[in-house]
């Protein structure tokens, strides 16, 4: 039975949870997630806890912090004056919003407290710091036409 291998495009269904149980993404409902395995498009760890999976094989893989999103990041936490916002917006822990830097180039922020000249924001990824823990079911490997051709 056909086992995935790096360069093949697969398609799955997932549960990720955090190590508290709390569900943070699922593929439930949804088409299942297509991804070529060993190409970057996913985290490391889910990528490799694909790696041998034969269709219909369901698996769990517990993803360290180091294959998931990483440590957080100090650097990414930013102490942003009120003045930059917009006058009419009232700015509230949680709140999520789309920052931009110098060069064009736009990335989510959360709001992680408001004082009363400047708010700070977090630009880590939600999920860095944390283990992530998947169950996976290969559904199918998806065919490839391969074409040799002369030199």
């Amino acid at each position: 039975m056909q086992q995935a291998q790096q360069g093949d495009k697969v398609r799955v269904h997932y549960q990720g949870t955090l190590r508290t149980g709390e569900t943070f993404d699922s593929s439930e409902g949804r088409d299942p997630l297509e991804f070529t395995v060993g190409s970057g498009q996913v985290i490391r760890g889910f990528d490799e806890g694909v790696k041998g999976m034969s269709v219909g094989e369901k698996r769990t893989v517990e993803i360290s912090v180091e294959d998931a999103y990483g440590e957080k990041n100090n650097d990414m936490i930013i102490e942003f004056p009120k003045t930059q916002f917009p006058p009419d917006m009232n700015p509230e822990v949680g709140q999520q919003l789309m920052m931009s830097n110098g060069s064009g180039q736009s990335f989510p922020v959360v709001i992680v407290e408001v004082k009363e000249d400047s708010v700070i924001l977090d630009a880590n990824h939600p999920l860095a710091g944390q283990d992530l823990i998947f169950n996976i079911e290969l559904v199918e490997i998806v065919p490839t036409s391969r074409i040799i051709l002369p030199k």
